[in-house]
């Protein structure tokens, strides 16, 4: 039954939100209408996603997401010293290809945008067979280190995520 009136629960959650960040303010006609279009919008969309994958959203997911802002806080740290800090020439700018072993699209998209998100790294590209990403980072010392931190710190927990 739940399932026939959210089939995409994240999705709903998501528009009422960023309908009242759209809104600009939380008042209980904006909750209201955020959560209609949160009712309406994936029942139509429903059948555009006949294959969308399996997120657990509990202690996974939670702890994936303060991983990456934790992350993201020290990564500026560390790109506003080398900016201010360091000589251009000095940089060891690498592109990083990464293997990686999630099989979803959505998992694989998330992957690469927290590597975006992550000053000092971007993705760039997903290889065509989804088995590598090609990512550009600002410095680095160890390639192979780097591409372990990758994978270690952010896909294995991205896997419990979309189990």
């Amino acid at each position: 039954m739940m399932k026939r009136v959210l089939p995409h629960p994240a999705l709903s959650a998501m528009l009422v939100v960023v309908w009242l960040l759209m809104a600009n303010e939380i008042t209980l006609g904006g909750f209201l209408l955020g959560g209609l279009f949160g009712l309406i919008l994936p029942k139509f969309t429903e059948p555009f996603w006949p294959d969308r994958p399996r997120v657990r959203f509990g202690r996974a997911a939670i702890g994936y997401v303060g991983i990456v802002l934790f992350d993201i806080v020290v990564a500026n740290f560390q790109v506003a010293r080398l900016i201010l800090f360091r000589r251009n020439r000095d940089l060891r700018s690498r592109w990083l290809v990464v293997p990686i072993d999630l099989q979803t699209p959505e998992a694989i998209t998330v992957l690469a945008g927290t590597i975006s998100l992550t000053p000092g790294t971007v993705s760039s590209d997903v290889s065509a067979d989804g088995l590598s990403l090609l990512v550009h980072a600002l410095d680095v010392d160890d390639p192979d280190a780097e591409i372990a931190r990758i994978k270690s710190r952010y896909e294995a927990r991205l896997q419990r995520v979309f189990a």
